[in-house]
């Protein structure tokens, strides 16, 4: 059985579950565990890491650096440059201190990680030299709602974006509504972070709900691996999912991978709107 991909706009493909490192790097005595689960992911094909200049002030890209050191060609590498960094020069630098900090000398893609005060057209300009000079394949952007998606289309060079990361889980699906068909009618990809809820933590509501433990009994597997495969499942009518969970023990990295090959059927995923209802209206957009 093929496992899900993500085909991004400029022809690159990525295994539709990869890693994220939020919080990674914050605690030294950690940062072991954390490289040995990034290298353990890549083992097991989940060959997208996703980390940014904000996490750990740059230390989660230390990280990263490390655990990718000598397998940099298995690496489809992302980070996010924070708004602060928007203005053209500025986030130039940002980039060349992010390939220094991973150890590298591109990146395959790099988001901005929010909105700023910058105008959309001055970043855009940045990434395109960038990907001009070789140190990016590709940009895209995080936490934008369709409103900043169309502002972002009617920017010269905005319809090279690759992807727009946003919060999205089982819990919280308010882009269900309007902005996942949006980007399906634009042809972009969403990555997904927090698909565990929130930062992975065990939120009662969702976690404790007894229709997912079924729906989790029925596969023999986890919660966690139901929560995954719903969020990269195969939707008409819209673009993949990419989601990016955050593990640091083995036993997480390896049920993320196991994640890949579960399909819900039908009658799995009738039971999990029942329990857990897609939006009948426009919400705002979630953001940890």
């Amino acid at each position: 059985m093929s496992l899900p991909q993500i085909r991004f706009p400029n022809g690159t493909r990525t295994p539709a579950i990869g890693q994220g490192t939020w919080m990674m790097g914050e605690q030294s005595s950690r940062r072991q565990d954390e490289v040995r689960a990034l290298r353990m992911g890549l083992d097991l094909g989940l060959t997208l890491i996703d980390t940014a200049e904000m996490y750990g002030d740059g230390r989660s890209e230390e990280v990263v650096g490390e655990a990718i050191r000598g397998r940099r060609d298995e690496v489809f590498l992302v980070s996010k440059v924070l708004p602060s960094n928007a203005r053209r020069d500025a986030l130039i630098r940002a980039c060349e201190n992010s390939l220094r900090r991973l150890g590298t000398d591109h990146l395959e893609l790099y988001l901005l990680h929010w909105r700023s005060s910058t105008p959309l057209e001055e970043t855009l300009g940045a990434f395109e030299t960038l990907i001009a000079q070789g140190k990016i394949g590709g940009y895209g952007v995080s936490n934008f709602d369709v409103d900043d998606l169309r502002e972002l289309a009617d920017t010269p060079f905005g319809a090279q974006c690759q992807t727009n990361q946003v919060l999205y889980n089982l819990g919280s699906r308010g882009i269900d509504f309007d902005l996942l068909p949006h980007q399906a009618e634009i042809g972009m990809p969403v990555m997904a972070y927090c698909p565990l809820a929130q930062a992975g933590e065990l939120d009662d509501a969702l976690w404790g709900d007894l229709q997912l433990q079924a729906v989790a009994d029925k596969h023999g597997s986890s919660v966690a691996q139901i929560l995954l495969a719903w969020a990269i499942r195969p939707q008409r009518n819209t673009r993949p999912v990419l989601a990016i969970p955050k593990a640091v023990q083995p036993q997480h990295v390896q049920a993320n991978a196991a994640a890949l090959s579960i399909v819900l059927d039908g009658e799995d995923l009738q039971t999990l709107d029942a329990a857990f209802p897609p939006p009948q209206r426009k919400r705002s957009l979630d953001i940890v």
